[in-house]
């Protein structure tokens, strides 16, 4: 089997796709109304066969619950250039940085409060 994708309920796609893209560098590889009330962007680096980020708007359902104790990571190349750059957008630090034997990471919220994990490998 192969990992297809995460899906992620957001409350604002326009929101989410923008944090996404401007935050994470992805980009929009697929977007498309899936019924009355839902929309769908599946985001990416426009690399065949990758692993994607489904980002899901659905105004039919208000009890979804964001965030909670599950996060996507993303490989960045500094943190300290990261944590300087989310610095200047705003975004606050969630929780971290940790640091392991392998790694240094620390964790970001989206705009609907789910948990990024920026990650940056020794």
């Amino acid at each position: 089997m192969k990992f297809l994708w995460t899906t992620v309920h957001v409350k604002n796609l326009e929101e989410s796709i923008a944090f996404y893209t401007q935050v994470i560098g992805l980009q929009v590889v697929n977007r498309f109304k899936a019924g009355k009330g839902v929309e769908i962007a599946f985001m990416g680096n426009g690399v065949d066969g990758e692993t994607l980020v489904e980002l899901l708007e659905d105004e039919n359902h208000d009890n979804v619950t964001f965030g909670g104790g599950v996060s996507i990571g993303f490989a960045i190349k500094s943190v300290e250039d990261m944590m300087k750059s989310l610095e200047e957008k705003n975004i606050k630090i969630y929780s971290g940085p940790f640091e392991t034997p392998d790694a240094t990471f620390f964790f970001i919220k989206d705009p609907s409060g789910f948990n990024v994990q920026l990650f940056q490998y020794k």
